[in-house]
């Protein structure tokens, strides 16, 4: 059979073979007559033979669904065993286009398109591969294991981050729901009802749902970091920190929770943000880092923090950053981090005075007076903060302008007080009269 006449000799029996089964729609004797032909092709190593009798016999009139299906997942096998690249992408296209718009066959065809997706990644071709994984769309296939979805989305949004296409990364990514991660994995599957689309088991390869998380967020990560989205880089390090793997390994969550403090500080200040930062400071682990913990309470306490002194106590631990998990904070957190500390103590000084002079605040800030009306006109744009400058008398106001109704509805309170104490003072003396009377008659 080793020679090229046996081999078309035995191929053309078979074929015959599987014209009668497939006639008399016999499944199992298609399948099997399917199968033998693509095997001894395989064995003689006639790869052109092969990727003609795929086509072939894929084409073939009232082809059952099953012997595709069977030739297809048989062929897959073959694919690591080629002899050369070109040989692999040929045998991966063929059987591509055979199961191209065929349902029975889309978990296949996914797993294929990521195999040449990979080839194309290690040839350099970034574009060509994220094109080649955004033609699949997983998440409508029924019958594919959760966790290989997963994965496969993944891997569709690191093709674009690599490519650096932010939208449709931002678009793909949006088709995972992280609450999917937090589901219980060691729930018994229920059996399906009959009618039911039948589960397959994922791959040996596709990793466990927890190390999917991480990957999400870690991916996640990258996106926010273009954006230079400081509390939503800090939830996902939350995320990968609250995994019990990292949990459990100092090693690992030590570094996490560095970059969780140090995004927490370059974060804007908002009602999300101080929520983190007053969970965050509760955690027992942060002792184990305490400079850390100095910092957070800083930023909680409401105190003008001095930027030059807090610069020179963490400039290294700043610096240290690039070499640890997660590499730098970034080129802009330098400067957005001592533009979070002027924010700060501008809130400060908000909270301590309805009015102050300019030159004041900008000696509070260790500012000049136009950086500190500069820095004070953005946090008032940017709702923050309310306050009002008189730049002639050079007086900034941090009271809220109130309307009439307001000023009406205060006064109406502040009687109503009044009138209160009044009638209490009146019961008083009242009082403190009768019982003077009855001392008197007695």
């Amino acid at each position: 059979m080793g020679e090229s006449g046996n081999l078309e000799a035995s191929v053309d029996r078979l074929l015959n073979e599987e014209k009668q089964m497939r006639l008399a729609e016999n499944v199992a004797g298609t399948r099997k007559a399917a199968t033998e032909i693509l095997q001894l092709c395989f064995e003689a190593k006639d790869w052109k033979l092969l990727n003609e009798q795929i086509l072939n016999l894929s084409k073939k009139r009232g082809q059952l669904k099953q012997a595709v299906q069977s030739m297809v997942q048989q062929a897959m096998e073959y694919i690591d065993q080629t002899p050369d690249i070109e040989t692999k992408i040929e045998l991966i296209k063929t059987l591509n286009n055979v199961s191209a718009g065929k349902i029975y066959v889309e978990i296949e065809r996914a797993r294929l398109t990521r195999k040449l997706a990979k080839i194309k990644e290690e040839q350099g071709q970034i574009a060509e591969a994220a094109d080649l994984m955004q033609e699949v769309a997983v998440e409508t296939f029924g019958a594919m294991a959760k966790t290989e979805k997963i994965a496969f989305i993944l891997e569709q949004v690191r093709l674009c981050l690599d490519r650096q296409d932010y939208v449709r990364a931002q678009i793909l990514s949006r088709k995972i729901n992280p609450r999917v991660f937090d589901a219980d994995t060691k729930i018994d599957k229920k059996k399906p009802k009959e009618g039911e689309n039948i589960v397959e088991e994922a791959p040996a390869d596709i990793p466990s749902l927890l190390e999917l998380k991480r990957i999400y967020y870690e991916l996640m990560i990258r996106y926010y970091s273009h954006n230079n989205e400081y509390l939503e880089i800090c939830r996902s390090y939350k995320a990968i920190y609250d995994i019990p793997s990292v949990k459990e390994n100092p090693e690992q969550w030590i570094p996490v929770l560095r970059k969780i403090c140090w995004f927490l500080v370059l974060a804007p200040h908002d009602p999300m943000q101080s929520s983190l930062l007053n969970a965050t400071l509760e955690d027992n682990n942060l002792s184990e880092i305490p400079d850390f913990k100095m910092l957070l309470k800083q930023v909680v306490t409401m105190e003008v923090i001095q930027w030059t002194a807090l610069w020179n106590k963490y400039k290294d631990e700043f610096e240290k950053e690039k070499s640890l998990i997660g590499g730098s904070l970034g080129d802009k957190a330098g400067e957005d981090l001592k533009l979070r500390i002027i924010e700060h103590n501008i809130l400060v000084v908000s909270k301590y005075y309805s009015r102050i002079t300019l030159r004041r605040l900008a000696e509070l800030l260790c500012l000049s007076i136009e950086e500190a009306e500069k820095y004070l006109s953005e946090m008032v744009v940017s709702k923050a903060l309310i306050a009002k400058i008189d730049r002639p008398s050079g007086v900034v106001c941090f009271q809220i302008a109130k309307d009439s109704n307001e000023i009406l509805n205060s006064w109406a309170v502040n009687l109503e007080k009044l009138l209160d104490l009044v009638d209490k003072s009146c019961h008083q003396i009242h009082k403190e009269t009768m019982v003077h009377k009855a001392v008197l008659r007695s």
